[in-house]
């Protein structure tokens, strides 16, 4: 009776160290150890993310009540602010309440989460950035077939597209990866939780999932980024030996597309392709990937495009007016 006691309070104790070596949740080492620095980053980003809100809202909602806007090209822009606007949230409202947090700790099942979602909105962009370089091209390329190929139930299936990739894109990156053991350490050496970074702290053999993140997200990235560049090449080549009063305005567009394709592209080569990573870099990118691109992009597209100008132009008046009436 009493080897039967004693052999139960040894697997009870063995049991207690197991659970206990299971890490539950994952600490983020951020941006600076600083305190004074972390409250001018926390202005700093709270700012910029006001500024994501207020800006790609405002495309919505110019998009969506200005008829004159009803167009694929308006209507996958409103779409890609959406996007800009759900992949910043996903990061920077923890990361602006975690500068005043001695210990920035996430859930292993929040972490999970949140890679899950970044994913999902970046495969979403990543799709929806084709998209418009598609739109342009049938614009500029074949102007007189463009009403029938750009038809209301196409943009439509081409969003849906969209968000249905980045959904299978999100979900092949986690299948393998949500099973994975952890039992420390926890420290997450950014200000968010991402793939291969999470990774890296397993208690197992990752180097074949290492190789699927390259393979999924970066080859992914790396042919989209190759397919966008020769798309616009081939539309700028037609630019200039098709000569118009529209082609000035035509290569305005461009630009403010081309700009924001770099924008996205450029981060996520550098973070998921490129072999030979830099943790200062990779944090400077992060950011820059989460946080400046959503809010440059509306920039972007509104100070570069006379329509949108306009048309918040109106839809302010049409404010000034209705709280003036009412």
């Amino acid at each position: 009776m009493k080897e039967a006691n004693t052999e139960t309070l040894f697997w009870n104790e063995s049991s207690r160290e197991a659970n206990d070596s299971v890490v539950k949740e994952f600490i983020f080492i951020g941006l600076s150890d600083s305190q004074g620095l972390q409250i001018f980053l926390f202005a700093f980003f709270l700012i910029f993310y006001v500024g994501i809100v207020f800006g790609n809202l405002l495309i919505v909602m110019t998009v969506t009540y200005d008829s004159h806007l009803h167009s694929p090209m308006y209507f996958l822009l409103a779409n890609l602010s959406f996007i800009d606007l759900c992949l910043s949230s996903v990061t920077a409202p923890k990361m602006i309440a975690d500068f005043f947090r001695k210990h920035k700790v996430i859930s292993v099942h929040g972490c999970f989460a949140q890679i899950f979602l970044l994913h999902f909105f970046g495969g979403s962009e990543l799709v929806t950035l084709i998209a418009m370089a598609f739109d342009r091209y049938v614009a500029i390329c074949k102007p007189l077939r463009y009403t029938i190929i750009m038809r209301g139930n196409v943009c439509a299936g081409i969003v849906a597209t969209a968000w249905a990739t980045g959904f299978l894109h999100s979900v092949s990156q986690l299948a393998f990866a949500v099973n994975l053991p952890f039992c420390g350490p926890n420290k997450v050496d950014s200000f968010y939780c991402d793939l291969p970074r999470v990774i890296k702290l397993a208690c197992a053999d990752t180097y074949r999932l290492d190789i699927m993140v390259i393979a999924n997200s970066g080859v992914l990235t790396v042919c989209s980024f190759v397919l966008l560049i020769i798309s616009y090449s081939i539309i700028l080549t037609t630019i200039q030996r098709r000569p118009s009063d529209r082609s000035s305005k035509a290569l305005s567009t461009l630009t403010a597309h081309i700009t924001v394709v770099l924008l996205f592209f450029g981060p996520c080569i550098f973070i998921y392709a490129w072999p030979f990573p830099i943790k200062s870099l990779d944090k400077f990118l992060a950011v820059f990937y989460s946080v400046v691109t959503p809010l440059l992009n509306p920039i972007i597209y509104t100070l570069r495009n006379t329509e949108m100008k306009t048309a918040m132009r109106r839809l302010r008046q049409w404010n000034l007016n209705f709280w003036v009436n009412s």
